[in-house]
């Protein structure tokens, strides 16, 4: 018979107690019975019955494994690529305290609840760049996230179809986990404010592809004002620049990938309907190994100690009591 564990200090201190009371207890016994003959055969039947029940209890304790068996262990999960607009509208104001800050808190609750998938991180503007590859490290990403602002990028408008573009590539030379698409996801996040003019080539080839795209979209239709340097900015007429929510185009792009449009704006925050989701797409199989399945049958010495305690506190011998 194996054990789930050693015999250690802790199964010691209790025998020892059990073994230095109950030499008291007879110490006692043997000394009042000198005076007053009272018998011993209800003491010798009670230490008996509360040495068996306390020596079941100890080997509860220490777990006894019964029965040989293995069982296959599988680690199953997704590679997500997270895709961060940091264009200068990212820091309007019209959800609090700025897009971006209620993007960067948000993120870090979905890194959370995909801990067995690997994440990576990409910002773009007009251009995009790996801000960290495919990974387990959760601590890392969540440094990368704290690290995220509009100035990592050039801030000359916004276009999905640089981060869209590298994020394929680098699924595609993955040599880790290259068979099946369809466990690997995109999660843009953006204000939907896209100027490029190439985006249904990318999107297609994502469709074609089976990977998920997920889009989540980050402001108000009403929208804000944007401030650099402390200064309403303004366009080339002088009137000051109203940043809104633009999901037209973050919906389309979803619609076209057989993904989903979510949004966090001054009414609605969908990001736990966006973990749910993600969570559903089933992820492949990493790893497998066999582990020893024998079982912890505890609860049987377990049960009959706690039986034999009610035996001994229900019964009432004509003996000292301690």
């Amino acid at each position: 018979m194996d054990w789930y564990r050693s015999f250690s200090t802790t199964e010691i201190v209790f025998l020892s107690l059990f073994i230095v009371g109950y030499i008291l207890y007879l110490t006692r016994v043997i000394r009042i019975n000198r005076a007053i003959p009272v018998g011993y055969r209800a003491v010798v039947f009670k230490v008996g019955l509360r040495a068996l029940y306390f020596v079941l209890f100890l080997v509860a304790l220490l777990g006894p494994l019964m029965g040989k068996a293995t069982k296959e262990i599988q680690a199953v999960g997704k590679d997500i690529f997270i895709l961060v607009d940091l264009s200068q509208s990212m820091n309007a104001n019209d959800v609090q305290p700025s897009r971006l800050e209620k993007v960067k808190y948000e993120l870090k609750d979905i890194v959370k609840s995909f801990s067995s998938d690997r994440i990576g991180l990409i910002i773009f503007s007009s251009e995009a760049f790996i801000q960290s590859p495919l990974t387990y490290d959760q601590s890392a990403l969540n440094m990368f996230i704290d690290a995220l602002n509009t100035s990592l990028v050039p801030n000359s408008g916004t276009d999905f179809t640089p981060a869209l573009r590298l994020a394929l590539e680098k699924f595609e030379k993955d040599e880790e986990n290259p068979s099946q698409q369809k466990s690997k996801v995109l999660l843009l996040i953006s204000d939907g404010e896209d100027f490029g003019d190439d985006i249904s080539a990318v999107s297609e080839k994502i469709q074609q592809s089976g990977i998920r795209l997920f889009t989540l979209g980050v402001g108000t239709e009403q929208g804000s004002q944007l401030v650099v340097r402390g200064v309403p900015k303004t366009d080339r007429s002088g009137n000051v620049v109203i940043s809104k929510l633009k999901p037209q185009a973050l919906q389309q792009l979803a619609n076209q990938t057989n993904g989903q449009y979510f949004e966090i704006s001054g009414r609605q925050d969908d990001t736990e309907r966006l973990i749910s989701s993600v969570g559903q797409i089933e992820g492949e199989l990493r790893d497998s190994r066999q582990i020893d399945a024998s079982a912890n049958k505890y609860f049987y010495f377990l049960l009959l100690g706690v039986g034999l305690f009610l035996v001994d506190h229900l019964i009432k011998l004509k003996t000292i009591r301690i």
